[in-house]
């Protein structure tokens, strides 16, 4: 993983907009309905191709494939891991029911409610890893993509066990830890996959924290008892892999209102710095977060590790000023050290195919005012842009 050794690198957290014309394609299959699979591909790999090259222009130093081959960053693992079926006893109701923010908000998510998505699954049988194949399309075309494109470096997103636990029911093991190490058994594969390709991994970890705001009759000593198990397995996945070839990210979600719940940094950061990777991305640009660099100053970043904190915001449709970019990488450059900060987004802008919290148009100024600030931010650490 490259360091910040002349002047501040820009990446972001996997997820961008799709494309009108690839996004009818994902959004509107059919289950069970045959597609054009060789004029799907066309259209993936051009896409792909197009969304490389925007990230370049946008001065975007990491850059992926924008998850373009997954339907979200979580679903796609219904292709790729053996061993479920349809869920149906799954409630219908929206992700946050139930949570310590409706119980707090019940008038705001009774009016944002929104039905449980119907491709979710359950576990009937051993896990295994199938999704070779797929992998394989998002690797081939990410590479043709960067054909003749010099990024600093380039990562794909891959799904969390405890993630990916959460997203498919157990219904087969006899512990919820045994089922969460089958899964970490399966997703090995795609990880160690990933680096084998040349890229970075970057490992998509919602779960790790939304578990307390999902679970109001959680204690924190409970939280930190089940985060502690989802760190071990998440590092038997990784246990193959140099540290520095992975990142890992966590975020509290696209679209969960006021969030006056979300776990604190102060209270879960020892945690996220026992898992086996070399950079960590974390949300620290929204109101709720924002003053979080403060933890820093407390807690020791360990050698060779970087920081990767979000200086714009999926939480707000207001394009973040280059002046406050810099700023907010200004910060934890001094109490990290500046080598050892890359300046990166809250979350994914498109975790969902479809999603439309933040429009197209948004994402891209945003983006582009996250290397405008960068390039202050060198400008004050290192007296060049």
């Amino acid at each position: 993983m490259r360091r910040s050794s002349e002047r501040i690198i820009t990446t972001h957290a996997g997820s961008l907009p799709r494309p009108p014309d690839l996004l009818d394609e994902v959004v509107g299959a059919q289950p069970g309905k045959s597609k054009d699979e060789k004029a799907h591909a066309a259209t993936l790999r051009a896409a792909v191709k197009q969304i490389v090259t925007k990230q370049i222009e946008l001065g975007i130093d990491v850059i992926d494939d924008g998850e373009f081959g997954k339907p979200s960053f979580v679903s796609y693992v219904n292709e790729r891991l053996d061993g479920f079926e349809a869920d149906r006893e799954l409630p219908r109701q929206g992700p946050w029911a139930g949570s310590r923010e409706a119980r707090s908000f019940p008038e705001f998510y009774a009016q944002a409610a929104s039905a449980a998505r119907p491709n979710r699954k359950v576990c009937t049988a051993p896990v295994r890893y199938r999704g070779k194949a797929a992998l394989q399309v998002d690797i081939d075309n990410l590479k043709v993509a960067l054909d003749g494109k010099k990024p600093i470096e380039v990562f794909m997103p891959a799904i969390s066990p405890a993630s990916a636990a959460d997203w498919q029911r157990n219904g087969y093991y006899k512990t919820e830890e045994e089922y969460l190490f089958a899964i970490a058994d399966a997703l090995r594969e795609e990880y160690e996959a990933i680096v084998h390709a040349g890229f970075l991994l970057q490992v998509d970890d919602p779960q790790f924290v939304t578990q307390w705001t999902k679970h109001p009759d959680l204690t924190l000593p409970q939280w930190r008892k089940w985060a502690q198990v989802r760190v071990e397995a998440l590092n038997h996945a990784l246990r193959n892999i140099a540290p520095e070839k992975i990142r890992h990210h966590t975020c509290y979600g696209i679209n969960m209102g006021p969030r006056i719940h979300d776990l604190e940094l102060k209270d879960i950061v020892d945690l996220i710095l026992q898992i086996r990777a070399g950079g960590y991305s974390f949300e620290a640009a929204n109101p709720r977060h924002e003053h979080e660099w403060k933890v820093w100053e407390d807690v020791k970043l360990p050698d060779g590790k970087c920081l990767i904190p979000g200086v714009i915001s999926h939480s707000t449709v207001l394009v973040e000023h280059p002046e406050l970019v810099a700023e907010r990488i200004g910060r934890f450059a001094r109490v990290v050290g500046r080598e050892n900060v890359i300046a990166g987004s809250d979350c994914g802008f498109a975790t969902f195919a479809g999603s439309k919290e933040v429009h197209p148009s948004i994402v891209w100024a945003k983006l582009e005012s996250l290397a405008a600030g960068a390039s202050i931010a060198s400008k004050q650490l290192w007296g060049r842009a």
